[in-house]
């Protein structure tokens, strides 16, 4: 027997992803609120929505989302990373290869570079001047 739900964790720089499936017809919660209400810009949306129409399960199922940290643009991508971990356990459909090949299963590993002293900046230094 298979089980009814799917889980997937998503990250991307410093937000985190909980993104849960279920059989159903295709709503998408994000901390309890609808995708279109939580995301203001379009960008985002199709972020969210790319794993779904890759792999044609938009009207299967359901999404629910618990995101925290980071920006919009983070969260989206964080979203999108865990929704992709989350198809690849449905275990009758094998969406490992398309989903691979779009890059939607690879960790972004990028993070903001930390502040070194002595300057303003990660790289930026202080204007020399010989006087």
């Amino acid at each position: 027997m298979t089980p009814m739900q799917y889980y997937g964790t998503g990250k991307r720089k410093t937000a985190i992803a909980r993104v849960y499936l279920r059989p159903g017809n295709g709503q998408i919660l994000v901390n309890r609120k609808p995708l279109d209400e939580y995301f203001g810009g379009e960008a985002e949306k199709v972020f969210v929505r790319q794993p779904l129409h890759l792999t044609e399960t938009a009207e299967r199922f359901d999404v629910k989302v618990n995101v925290k940290g980071g920006g919009p643009s983070g969260q989206a991508i964080a979203i999108r990373h865990g929704l992709a971990r989350a198809l690849v356990q449905i275990p009758e459909e094998d969406y490992r290869a398309v989903l691979k090949r779009a890059g939607h299963l690879t960790r972004d590993a990028r993070k903001v570079e930390r502040k070194k002293y002595g300057q303003p900046g990660a790289r930026k230094r202080f204007q020399y001047s010989k006087r």
